[in-house]
């Protein structure tokens, strides 16, 4: 069994968990205001495959196609994706709603990678691909606070 290397980030938002849920699942907006997921196509129902294209710190972009895991509205939504054979490269990204006092919400952004080639990549994604967690969740209360 792999060991697995989580990237965890949170923000506080300045805005309702319902409201935080609208942006975060409006996926046709993404290339207005997402800098790190600028596409995401496909239906937020679990058991879909979505397509999303990702852009890393250095401009690199990737395209992946999770299949949707979670989706409870207002709280959760979590898919998972696998690059090659599975075990090879999994990745279970997961966007956690907490609801705050003062109609506030915790946001924790996270994924959780597995299989035999996360051990020589952990580099990588704390480098190219963490930064664009705190830049989208940055982009995420820039969206909120602009009333869109």
């Amino acid at each position: 069994m792999t060991k697995v290397f989580a990237l965890r980030t949170t923000i506080d938002l300045d805005a309702p968990p319902a409201e935080v849920w609208r942006v975060l699942t409006d996926s046709a907006a993404y290339p207005e205001w997402n800098p790190f997921i600028f596409s995401l196509t496909g239906e937020l129902a679990v058991g879909s495959t979505v397509s999303t294209r990702i852009r890393d710190t250095k401009g690199k972009e990737r395209t992946f196609t999770p299949k949707v895991l979670v989706v409870e509205p207002d709280r959760e939504l979590t898919w998972l994706s696998r690059v090659g054979f599975g075990g090879l490269f999994d990745g279970k990204h997961t966007y956690r709603l907490e609801d705050q006092p003062g109609a506030r919400t915790r946001l924790i952004h996270d994924e959780e990678f597995r299989g035999i080639a996360v051990p020589f990549l952990h580099s990588m994604l704390r480098t190219t691909i963490e930064p664009q967690f705190v830049a989208m969740n940055h982009a995420l209360a820039a969206r909120l606070a602009s009333d869109v």
